[in-house]
């Protein structure tokens, strides 16, 4: 292995972080990942055709990035240099190039290694594309974030993106059980592994250095139970316990005080929520569902701002990105609110699961074919642009044999003011068609 990453002494090894010592040497010892490690997977196939590539690996912290670029290096035998690119620059850049010319020239390959990557710039990033070309080192870039958006599209082109996943709670008890091994360490509690694991929120890393720590001020106890995980722990170890009640009780607290228009209110669950640990991706998705559910048409902006709010996290993340994520609670709660989309959509879903399903009449269905014309299809169907103001006033879109149906009943709010004004004028129109024949 390369000087970047040396094998550490005995005395060093056991001094080194859990999360260290416990890294895995070989592919099999991996946990997780079976999308891409499993038998016939992308990256199993590559280890074992012996077919090195430029690579991608995008996922959460704590998935096993930085080890599956060394396992590569190991397999491959390749030189291992490693970037971070926070701290790192064109220089780094420029050592590298020249440690893996050097490397060439012992017919030894070469393998970089780029945390954070999309930390680069444009300019930083380019100038790996003639080295990668050129077949002087394989490419290997690690970001949370994602490479849509934050790599460039010429390195994105040359290199294969794998997706990394959070870690599931079995495994992350598997990695507890072998940590537990290696420190001899007291026995957990069920309550207290639970907690410990729901804590970790599939991020290997966050686990073991909790449980060390754990560990370093629990050696002289039996057993290890909830309460001493608390006390131990104190603030690191968050209120949040994913899955549980509380976790959906605030979830349910935030909803409804952004339905309840209090903004201060819901400011304050959005914030326990991150303090609890949860990912601000599963918040961002909750605030979308409710700019659809409560704000409907009432005002159609709340959804397109909440998700803009999303996709400026996925470009920041945090804790930049928590402040757009705000921002959108804050709208959703202000704006005027409407659930008259979802008890349509809701209605609208009943009906159909009764009735049954019902021919579509010839005049609406879409002509595309001779066949299809002399069989009658779109034969007597009204133009809407063709009639006056884009309306076909009298016309009938329901199948033939069913009684039309209103499911959407606008509220006296907002957009839906409007929406319900025209609503009835076109009604209006229709009940005058109607008439007249």
């Amino acid at each position: 292995m390369d000087a970047a990453h040396p094998r550490l002494p005995l005395d060093d090894e056991l001094q080194a972080p859990l999360a260290e010592r416990l890294r895995p040497k070989t592919l099999d010892e991996v946990i997780g990942q079976k999308h891409l490690l499993g038998a016939g997977k992308p990256l199993r196939a590559a280890f074992e055709s012996r077919r090195l590539h430029s690579m991608i690996l995008w996922g959460p912290p704590g998935v096993g990035k930085t080890t599956l670029a060394l396992l590569v290096a190991q397999a491959f035998d390749a030189q291992f240099i490693a970037i971070s690119a926070v701290l790192g620059g064109v220089k780094d850049i420029r050592d590298a190039v020249e440690r893996a010319q050097i490397a060439r020239n012992t017919q030894r390959r070469t393998v970089v290694f780029v945390d954070e990557v999309h930390r680069f710039n444009k300019a930083q990033q380019d100038a790996f594309l003639p080295h990668v070309e050129s077949g002087l080192f394989t490419f290997i870039g690690a970001t949370t974030e994602n490479p849509s958006f934050e790599v460039n599209s010429a390195l994105l082109s040359r290199a294969t993106v794998h997706v990394l996943k959070t870690l599931s709670e079995d495994e992350l008890r598997e990695l507890l059980r072998r940590a537990a091994t290696l420190l001899e360490a007291p026995p957990l509690t069920d309550a207290a592994r639970d907690r410990l694991v729901a804590y970790a929120d599939g991020d290997a890393r966050r686990l073991l250095n909790a449980y060390e720590n754990l560990i370093s001020m629990s050696r002289s106890v039996a057993l290890i139970d909830e309460p001493m995980l608390e006390h131990t722990l104190g603030e690191q170890l968050r209120r949040y316990d994913k899955g549980g009640e509380q976790f959906y009780d605030t979830i349910s607290a935030l909803h409804k005080a952004v339905r309840g228009s209090d903004p201060d209110a819901a400011l304050y669950w959005f914030v326990r929520m991150l303090d609890g640990g949860v990912d601000p991706r599963y918040a961002a998705r909750r605030m979308v569902r409710m700019a659809s559910e409560d704000i409907g048409l009432a005002d159609p902006r709340a959804l397109r701002l909440t998700l803009d709010a999303a996709e400026t996290y996925e470009r920041l993340g945090s804790p930049e990105g928590e402040l757009a994520l705000a921002q959108a609670v804050v709208y959703l709660a202000v704006a005027a609110k409407s659930n008259a989309v979802y008890t349509a959509y809701k209605a609208a879903v009943a009906f159909v699961k009764q009735d049954g399903t019902r021919a579509v009449p010839l005049r609406l269905r879409n002509a595309s074919t001779a066949l299809m014309k002399g069989l009658d299809y779109g034969r007597g169907y009204r133009y809407a642009h063709d009639e006056e103001g884009a309306f076909a006033a009298g016309e009938n879109y329901w199948p033939d044999d069913v009684n039309p149906a209103y499911f959407y009943a606008p509220v006296e709010r907002g957009l839906e003011i409007r929406i319900s004004e025209k609503l009835r004028e076109l009604r209006r129109l229709n009940e005058a068609a109607a008439k007249s024949r």
